[in-house]
């Protein structure tokens, strides 16, 4: 059995077109076929460096106080 990766476009006809040399002259063969979507540089999701200082202009600043009471949630009921 041989392996064969290729990749391919798919026409607005929806339809996928495929050629794939095998080297064999009149003889019988079983083909199976997996596809997967490509992902677009549109398609895939932001980056880490994409977020890079989106806070400058309301920063957090960290002090000696803590976390305050009324922040501090028990977070109960949150995630039911």
């Amino acid at each position: 059995m041989e392996s064969v990766r290729i990749r391919q476009h798919v026409g607005q006809d929806g339809i996928l077109h495929l050629e794939v040399p095998v080297g064999f002259i009149e003889r019988e063969v079983e083909v199976v076929v997996i596809y997967q979507p490509i992902q677009t540089s549109t398609e895939i999701a932001p980056s880490l460096e994409q977020f890079y200082g989106i806070c400058a202009d309301d920063p957090i600043i960290l002090d000696d106080r803590g976390i305050s009471e009324a922040s501090d949630n028990d977070l109960a009921g949150a995630f039911d």
